[in-house]
């Protein structure tokens, strides 16, 4: 099993610490360096390798410096692997990734990019989906289209409901209201809304969700075609 640990950065980002039991080790979407070398320097931990999501800046832009100090190896998806400096490795989907004695499936799920990618730890049961899906949430279509990006949905949706969903960003209360304005009954939703107020209060993450927390909660995901799903995220980002 994996052991995951959310490091803050940026403004509302999360970078995740990814450790086997073997030690080996992995930092997914570094947008920044230095709050990860501290979390790995307290720890006494090398860096083995970088997952990239994506290739936008937040999430990549404190590679150069964790592969220099640690000369890890910087695992990103192929089909972004010339919009990322010092991709080493690039997967596709389907494509099987062993990170010591535990493996992750790729899943490509365009929409927010043309080559996002999602990384699945089946026997750990743990999903990193970037900017794809979002707690109570989803990408903005800054790449691709609303038919692609309901049909990555779609296929993560897929996966047994008590997945633990670690999203790129912390965006779940500000989601939430624009979830229950569209569905003000949903007691699911509400109850979501009341533990997600309790955490940020108390300075803990909402994250991670899980896939069956957000079949119930997030509107997203009720959209019934693309242009169902296109019209809800064009209402989302007009708000």
């Amino acid at each position: 099993m994996i052991d995951v640990q959310l490091i803050p950065i940026l403004e509302d980002n999360y970078a995740y610490l990814i450790k086997t039991p073997c030690e080996k080790t992995a930092i997914l979407d570094p947008g920044e360096a230095d709050p990860i070398i501290k979390i790995l320097e307290n720890n006494n931990l090398n860096l083995d390798y970088i997952f990239i999501t994506h290739h936008h800046w937040d999430h990549v832009n404190g590679v150069s410096k964790l592969k220099k100090k640690y000369k890890c190896k910087v695992v990103a998806p192929q089909a972004e692997a010339n919009k990322i400096k010092g991709v080493d490795i690039g997967l596709n989907d389907g494509d099987i990734f062993e990170l010591g004695s535990e493996t992750t499936k790729i899943i490509l799920t365009p929409g927010h990019t043309l080559g996002a990618i999602c990384y699945y730890f089946k026997d750990s049961k743990a999903l990193f989906t970037g900017d794809t899906l979002f707690s109570l949430g989803c990408g903005r279509l800054f790449e691709g289209t609303a038919k692609e990006m309901l049909e990555s949905l779609e296929k993560i949706m897929l996966l047994p409901d008590d997945t633990l969903v670690y999203c790129g960003h912390e965006y779940t209360l500000e989601n939430s209201n624009f979830c229950l304005a569209k569905t003000p009954n949903n007691k699911y939703l509400i109850d979501r809304i009341a533990e997600v107020k309790q955490l940020i209060s108390s300075g803990k993450p909402s994250i991670p969700s899980t896939i069956g927390m957000e079949k119930n909660t997030n509107i997203f995901l009720n959209a019934k075609n693309a242009e169902e799903f296109r019209i809800i995220r064009q209402e989302r980002d007009n708000l």
